[in-house]
């Protein structure tokens, strides 16, 4: 009779010695960083969205920077437009330095659309420009305006 009985022993230790292997396991997993292996991609994009969206200093500050580029395209653009102004009048020397200053903030224009239109491509700061401005500003055009 104790033979008999013998056989269904063997197969609940057997059950019993995989099931603790497997907590085991588990516990080793969690104690040495394996699970935040395995979230890592689900903790990241929640990390990601409460450092952009929720933090109302990154969404101040990216708001601004939008007006600020805007702005600082249309201050070159006004600079320009004054000193072509004033050329009609310069004499040749201040013509030349005219000429330069009208290049240099031409190239500072430039820069700073690309500026603009790289930051409003990209996807954390687009949700932060304001509905007044506009989604991109075209390099070519004579006059930008901040507004649609």
């Amino acid at each position: 009779m104790w033979e008999a009985r013998e056989g269904p022993r063997l197969g609940v230790r057997a059950v019993a010695g995989v099931i603790g292997l497997a907590v085991v396991y588990v516990i080793g997993v969690f104690a040495f960083g394996g699970a935040g292996w395995i979230t890592a991609p689900f903790r990241g994009e929640a990390d990601e969205r409460n450092n952009t969206v929720r933090s109302g200093e990154f969404r101040q500050t990216t708001y601004q920077e939008f007006f600020d580029l805007c702005e600082a395209v249309r201050n070159a653009e006004g600079t320009i437009q004054v000193l072509k102004e004033e050329r009609k009048a310069a004499s040749e020397t201040r013509r030349t330095r005219i000429d330069q200053s009208v290049t240099a903030l031409k190239a500072t224009r430039v820069e700073s659309v690309d500026d603009y239109n790289a930051k409003a491509a990209q996807e954390n700061r687009a949700p932060f420009r304001d509905k007044d401005l506009p989604y991109q500003l075209n390099v070519e055009a004579e006059r930008t305006t901040c507004t649609n």
